[in-house]
């Protein structure tokens, strides 16, 4: 088989480390594929640039055709990031024959319907484990491990900035914004963090691994999102104290081919294996009706993991090659969308209220409770010396959305309760 031509879009610190894999492994992809592969064209926005990689001049280009247009390219790998320029480069290069790999999970939670559409059209491959979990192989298990089985929940910690946040703020007892400003000094959070810590980036995943686990088309706008930024030092001792570690958790679930999907800060127990993931480390549990329950962990981010991911599906794509069988390996979604109703998700909850100090409140909240039939695990009254209303916590059983909804409607509508400080999804 002739060498495999490869063209790159973007070196940055993922496309470096594509780069270094690919000079570096040469021997074991060769025998993984059968054939030597190649790097023919890297599309840069400035080729005087100083890089941290050594890279022949001959190999730059700052034309997009280069890349695109180069008859000699059989695959083209995209790691420069960004949508509407990356989309239409993709599109080109599929119509020209090309297979892709990509690491863009905004591209293919927007656009992945029209983009893998183009694929089946073209008899093309395109790939992108790398978009969701870095170094983690979850895509390439839901679609292959699970081939057998039907995947009822996929649930996981899918960010490694607001995983950070969030450990150090477990581990240290800091504040939020306290936090922030060292993960952004440490470069794990962006100077405008808000993709990660609004939940934006990890519901983007969450609706690439909703649409593969359960082969319905999941667009962004299912996904209800909900951030960390209203997290506080005092929900965590709060919940540390009740055994619980605080995650930014992205949940898909499905009954009876009803699904739900979200993204928010939830209360794990601490003997879920999720509340011991710290740091910028990913972990994504997957639940099937045959295996039983199963969970996925590794480094999320990071150029060497991604790339690592991403020269993974390169391999793949070579492997089709020589069977000829690219364009053959997508699973088109095959089932109806059917979202469930907020009388349709239940979880169990943690909710902080701050009450009136008086005989007879506890009596009156837990009869709202009781009125809209959602029965408490536990109810606990801690006194907070700096607080000089009462703090309530309560736990409940499983109850769903639309009557808790009506639950905490009439609390802000009762004089003895001065705020809804915390409300949280528990799990585990």
């Amino acid at each position: 088989m002739k060498s495999i031509q490869v063209g790159l879009l973007g070196l940055g610190t993922v496309g470096t480390g594509v780069v270094r894999i690919i000079k570096g492994h040469q021997q074991d992809l060769m025998s993984q594929t059968g054939a030597s592969i190649e790097i023919s064209k890297i599309l840069v926005q400035d080729k005087s640039k100083l890089r941290d990689i050594e890279v022949s001049s001959e190999l730059l280009t700052e034309d997009p055709r280069d890349v695109i247009e180069n008859p000699e390219i059989d695959i083209v790998i995209e790691v420069m990031g960004g949508i509407e320029l990356a989309k239409g480069y993709i599109l080109e290069a599929l119509d020209r024959g090309k297979h892709v790999v990509t690491a863009n999970k905004d591209l293919m939670a927007l656009h992945g319907q029209e983009i893998l559409a183009k694929a089946s059209e073209k008899g093309c491959d395109v790939l992108y484990e790398a978009s969701v979990a870095g170094g983690i192989p979850i895509i390439r298990t839901l679609v292959e491990g699970f081939s057998s089985d039907r995947i009822t929940k996929i649930m996981g910690i899918v960010n490694g900035t607001t995983n950070y946040i969030l450990s150090k703020m477990s581990q240290e007892g800091a504040a939020y914004h306290d936090v922030l400003k060292e993960a952004q000094d440490l470069g794990y959070a962006e100077s405008d963090p808000t993709s990660d810590v609004e939940g934006f980036d990890a519901a983007r995943k969450m609706t690439i691994l909703g649409t593969l686990g359960f082969h319905a088309h999941v667009s962004l706008s299912d996904v209800k999102v909900r951030g960390i930024s209203q997290v506080t030092k005092e929900d965590i001792a709060y919940g540390k104290r009740l055994g619980y570690e605080v995650k930014l958790l992205g949940i898909a679930e499905r009954q009876d081919d009803y699904i739900s999907i979200s993204v928010q800060p939830t209360m794990v127990k601490k003997s879920h294996p999720l509340a011991s993931v710290n740091g910028v480390f990913n972990a994504v549990y997957v639940h099937g009706e045959a295996v039983g329950e199963t969970m996925f962990y590794g480094p999320g981010a990071g150029g060497m993991p991604t790339a690592t991911s991403i020269v993974a599906d390169l391999v793949a794509v070579v492997r089709n090659l020589k069977l000829g069988i690219n364009g053959q390996r997508a699973l088109a979604p095959f089932k109806e969308k059917k979202l469930k109703t907020d009388e349709q998700i239940a979880s169990k909850n943690f909710i902080l209220l701050h009450v009136e100090d008086k005989a007879g409140v506890l009596a009156q909240i837990t009869q709202v409770f009781a009125q809209h039939e959602v029965s408490l695990e536990s109810v606990l009254q801690h006194p907070n010396e700096t607080n000089p209303k009462a703090e309530i916590i309560i736990i409940t059983h499983d109850a769903n959305q639309a009557a808790m909804k009506k639950v905490l409607k009439q609390f802000e509508d009762m004089d003895v309760v001065h705020s809804i400080k915390s409300v949280y999804r528990v799990e585990g």
